[in-house]
C-alpha cells in the first residue's frame, strides 16, 4: 500500500518512512511525497491551529486511491505566549530559513530566565483514507529554549531545544533518539497504531 505524504521537507520524510519501517502493520508501506506524485502546485495553510493546516494539507493531495497524511508542527513557548505556533516555519518571514527563525526566537526572549523559557514541540497529523474519512492525532515534546546552539543534528530550532530526558538539544541526539521523544514521533506512533487497527 502507497501513502502519500504531503510534504517536501526531506527531514520529515526520513521520520516518517524510518517510524513506518519500525510498525509491523506498515512497514510495507511506501511513502511518497509530493514529488513521487508530481504535485507542485502550493497548498494554502491558512488555518489556526495545527489540526487545521494538517488537514488543509493532507486533503489537498488526497486522491481517493491512496491514504493521504500531512502533519503540521511547530514550536510553541510559554514566554511568547504560544508563539510561534503555527507559524513557526515561517517565524521571521521567509519560509523554511532556520537561522533567520532562530535569531528571531532568541532576540524575542532576551532576558528570560532558563527556567522561565520552557516550551514544547507540537506536531499534528492528519490523514485522509481513499473514502474520504479523516482523523487528526496530536503528539507533544516538552522542553526548554537554550540561550546558545548545541549539537549539529536536526533541523528547524532543535539546536535550541533542550530535553530533560537526555540532558541534551534535539540536534545532539541520534535519529533513534529523537524518534523516540519527539513529537511527530509521538504522533506518528499514533497514527500508526490507528491504521494499523483499521487495515
Amino acid at each position: 500500500m502507497d501513502v502519500i505524504l504531503a510534504s517536501a521537507n526531506q527531514g520529515k520524510v526520513r521520520e516518517v518512512r524510518k517510524i513506518f519501517a519500525d510498525t509491523p502493520v506498515l512497514s510495507g508501506c511506501r511513502v511518497l511525497t509530493l514529488a513521487d506524485i508530481g504535485f507542485t502546485a502550493d497548498i494554502e495553510e491558512n488555518g489556526t491551529t495545527f489540526e487545521e493546516n494538517a488537514l488543509i494539507k493532507a486533503r489537498a493531495v488526497a486522491d481517493g486511491k491512496h491514504i493521504a497524511i500531512a502533519d503540521d508542527s511547530g514550536l510553541e513557548v510559554d514566554a511568547l505566549g504560544g508563539a510561534p505556533g503555527v507559524f513557526s516555519a515561517r517565524y521571521a518571514g521567509g519560509h523554511g530559513d532556520d537561522d533567520a527563525n532562530n535569531r528571531l526566537l532568541l532576540e524575542n526572549l532576551k532576558g528570560v530566565p532558563l527556567e522561565k523559557r520552557t516550551a514544547r514541540y507540537v506536531a499534528a497529523i492528519a490523514c485522509v483514507l481513499p473514502n474520504g474519512e479523516s482523523f487528526t492525532v496530536r503528539g507533544t515534546c516538552e522542553g526548554k529554549i537554550l540561550f546558545a546552539g548545541e549539537g549539529e543534528g536536526g533541523f528547524g530550532y532543535d539546536p535550541f531545544f533542550y530535553t530533560e530526558e537526555y540532558g541534551k538539544t534535539m540536534a545532539s541526539i541520534t535519529p533513534e533518539e529523537k524518534n523516540a521523544i519527539s513529537h511527530r514521533g509521538k504522533a506518528l506512533r499514533l497514527l500508526a497504531d490507528k491504521l494499523s487497527q483499521m487495515l
